[in-house]
């Protein structure tokens, strides 16, 4: 039995199961070069922003796995997700984690390299 007076407001409860993220599109169409440059230079820049280095490597490695494996490593990082596709975690002692759509999946509008 919980607290009668304690409940969580709708969409504040971490998500347990993570998913591929939805199509999406960027700005302007981009080459799989410059999608692979702007993942490069957000992950070796993320860590100065705040949070744990150990957290930010766990979640490089969802990133760039299949889903099974992306939750076995999220589970065993202590990560928790905010949003399903990833975009918003927390660590255990609260620091956010934002990250954009681009490291997790190519744009619609990308331009493939022949």
């Amino acid at each position: 039995m919980g607290c009668a007076g304690s409940s969580h407001a709708k969409g504040d409860e971490p998500i347990k199961k993570i998913t591929k993220p939805k199509p999406w599109k960027h700005t302007e169409p981009i080459t799989t070069d410059q999608l692979k440059q702007m993942r490069d230079e957000f992950w070796d820049t993320a860590p100065h922003y705040g949070g744990r280095r150990e957290i930010w490597e766990a979640l490089q490695a969802a990133a760039e796995a299949d889903l099974t494996l992306a939750q076995a490593i999220v589970d065993s990082a202590g990560v928790i997700v905010q949003k399903a596709d990833l975009t918003v975690c927390y660590d255990e002692r609260g620091a956010k984690y934002e990250l954009p759509k681009y490291v997790f999946s190519a744009p619609t509008n990308l331009i493939r390299d022949n």
